[in-house]
């Protein structure tokens, strides 16, 4: 005969990590800071114990006013349910704040029998008996009952000795799943496939865990919500125990209610800019069907205002009159000014440092300003092709210094429209040409003044004018030139993430001609680019990623020679083939220097494999080569492969990277190996 359990919504204390693990997630400057503040809070010095950073816990000391006590956990059974007993213990807990008398070190371990009976029923453990034993006393722990026994035999131990508590936990055998149904409202079973067996993942015979049965709830309610049942209810199911036969069965309730589209939209602050431009980025449409997802685009789209610091995005709770659910967006504002750093190294193209400083409400419209200062040093490696020094010497002198200043603008929502205008303005000197790969050498100023339009937050389209003047260097001769582009755009973010995307694709081409004007030949150079990811598991645990890209330069009157070597496609370098030095990849003349191409590709394909906690791997392959011509041919051009692996650490604001890659086609004066460190994915 079975028995309605207590329910699993009380289990789930026992499982919440404590609040200090989110705080060092990440080791950067705000771990550090949250560190530092631990370091002047009282009992800061425990928090450090801890985590095991200063050595292990100090014991208490007996006194004649106070009990203290050392507490110990012995599992016979499923040894693998003690950190959860130690995490529900109260008496565990509050072992270094030691009770006033025996009596009330037994109300403490008499206390910790609900919360561990929840532990242990949340493990499927449903014939479970806890014991306690203090001193030389023992107990079988009920709940509220006679403690006296322990009570005396801690007080024997008063002034001289530590009082020896254990709690001896038999977990009995594991119970299992027996009936599994979904239930509407009335009590009725839902039309066949409706939600599909993937939904809640179980299945008889499975452990009776209260996480898992709480994460199928969890999911019914994703389920319907997806399917735009905004109001759906789904209250945590209270299983039925089969103490005798060791089985359990669970019913899910789930209440759909009504299908609902948006309602009104009703937007709250911000208070530095008018909320206007806020709502430009706002594409939902009332009677569109509603979604979790919609809503969470809503909110990254918001958020990619720069002066917006924060957005809550609250639900009302029941229908408006015309069956549509009401949304409001509450909006915080970001500090006005920002100044920051970058820094980034390779073994193949050196070190790089960048300062900026940014003003994300320039004249209060959520205008924003940068300001940025870049140097770089590329060093120059002589190889066995030039004849120019031994192998793999390296040449750190000044002509591998370069340096760039660039200032951006951005006015969004001009009148209160999806129309933004960007301005920007750079120049820039790099004399790192030459080395075994050729390379070149340029010096450049120009700007660009462009309107983008939002068709909603994942595709834009983008017209503007762009003027830039300089001149460039390399083994072929030095072209000045003087050119005025119309670069066209569009870009398509479907996308779930910008740093870590597990789900779906991007894609940006970008078409920019050059009229034959300032005595200057015209040409026309196009690119698009593409990525897609793919999440093999639910929790997006292992990943599969691809990137192609593909560019080519036409209408261009005198060939390589007459192009700037800037203006050229190349390859190599993180973003394009790894193992290579930045665009050292593409044709080369007869003394093997590299001079860039009319047309390029590259290709990728990455696994990313989370191994163990927020620590994982990625192994990839690269593709790529520049050529001569405007089509890619195998006549005049150079085409690399490599491989290599990625260690990664995930933290709150995207992966941390170490890439190693291997060239698999090297020349002469390549590096067996090169490595990469990055914030971010690659792509």
């Amino acid at each position: 005969m079975g028995r309605r359990g207590r329910g699993f919504g009380s289990a789930a204390r026992v499982l919440a990590a404590p609040p200090i693990a989110g705080l060092l997630a990440f080791p950067g400057r705000a771990a550090l800071a949250g560190l530092l503040t631990l370091a002047a809070a009282p009992g800061a010095a425990l928090a450090f114990d801890f985590f095991g950073l200063f050595g292990s816990e100090k014991p208490l000391e007996p006194t004649p006013q106070s009990l203290p006590y050392a507490i110990d956990f012995v599992v016979e059974g499923d040894e693998g349910v003690k950190p959860s007993l130690q995490d529900a213990s109260v008496a565990y807990r509050l072992r270094r704040d030691p009770p006033s008398d025996g009596a009330a070190l037994a109300l403490r371990v008499g206390a910790d029998f609900a919360p561990l009976l929840d532990a242990l029923w949340a493990q499927g453990y449903f014939n479970a008996k806890i014991f306690a034993r203090v001193g030389g006393a023992e107990q079988k722990l009920m709940g509220a009952g006679e403690l006296t026994s322990l009570a005396r035999a801690a007080e024997a131990y008063r002034g001289r000795a530590l009082v020896p508590v254990t709690i001896v936990v038999h977990t009995g055998e594991l119970f299992a799943l027996r009936r599994i149904a979904v239930l509407d409202g009335a009590g009725a079973p839902f039309p066949p496939d409706v939600p599909p067996d993937y939904v809640t993942r179980l299945k008889p015979g499975d452990p009776a865990k209260a996480a898992d049965i709480r994460a199928a709830n969890a999911r019914l309610v994703d389920y319907f919500r997806a399917r735009s049942y905004p109001l759906v209810k789904a209250p945590l199911p209270q299983p039925v125990v089969d103490h005798a036969n060791g089985t359990v069965d669970v019913a899910f309730t789930v209440t759909p209610g009504p299908q609902a589209g948006f309602g009104a939209v009703s937007i709250t602050g911000p208070q530095g800019f008018d909320p206007a431009i806020v709502r430009s980025f706002v594409y939902l449409q009332e009677g569109q069907p509603y979604t979790p997802r919609a809503l969470s685009e809503t909110r990254r789209s918001i958020t990619s205002i720069p002066a917006v610091g924060s957005v809550r995005i609250r639900e009302a709770d029941h229908l408006d009159a015309s069956g549509n659910l009401p949304v409001f967006i509450e909006v915080g504002d970001r500090a006005n000014n920002l100044v920051g750093f970058t820094a980034g190294y390779s073994t193949v193209d050196g070190p790089m440092g960048n300062v900026y400083y940014e003003n994300r409400n320039l004249f209060g419209g959520a205008e924003s300003l940068r300001l940025d200062g870049a140097a770089f040093y590329t060093p120059r490696v002589y190889g066995l092709t030039t004849g120019a020094g031994p192998f793999g010497e390296q040449n750190f002198s000044e002509a591998g210094l370069g340096g760039r200043v660039s200032a951006s603008f951005v006015k969004p929502a001009l009148w209160g429209s999806r129309v933004d205008f960007l301005a920007s303005g750079a120049a820039e000197l790099n004399r790192a040409g030459g080395g075994d790969f050729g390379g070149y050498a340029y010096q450049l100023a120009g700007g660009t003044a462009a309107l983008r339009y939002r068709v909603d937050e994942s595709l834009q389209l983008q017209a503007g004018l762009k003027f830039e003047k300089g001149e460039a260097t390399d083994s072929l001769g030095r072209v000045d030139y003087a050119f005025l582009g119309v670069p066209l755009s569009i870009r398509y973010d479907g996308t779930n993430d910008l740093l870590n995307p597990t789900q779906g694709f991007r894609l940006a081409a970008t078409v920019t001609p050059y009229p034959g004007v300032f005595g200057s030949a015209g040409f026309t150079k196009a690119s698009v680019a593409g990525s897609a990811y793919y999440a093999i598991d639910e929790s997006a645990d292992y990943v599969l990623a691809a990137r192609a890209g593909f560019g080519s330069i036409f209408g261009v009157d005198g060939g390589l020679a007459s192009l700037p070597a800037n203006y050229r496609f190349y390859e190599g370098g993180l973003a394009t083939l790894r193992g290579y030095r930045y665009n050292s990849v593409g044709p080369r003349t007869w003394q093997g220097y590299t001079v860039g191409g009319l047309s390029a590709f590259n290709a990728t394909l990455e696994a990313r494999l989370k191994v163990w906690g927020d620590f994982g791997v990625a192994p990839f392959f690269d593709v790529g080569g520049a050529y001569c011509d405007s089509i890619p041919s195998g006549g005049c051009g150079d085409t690399r492969m490599a491989a290599g692996l990625g260690l990664l650490y995930y933290t709150p604001i995207g992966p941390i990277r170490v890439d190693f890659a291997r060239p698999l086609n090297p020349r002469d004066g390549d590096y067996p190996v090169a490595f990469y460190v990055s914030i971010g994915q690659p792509f």
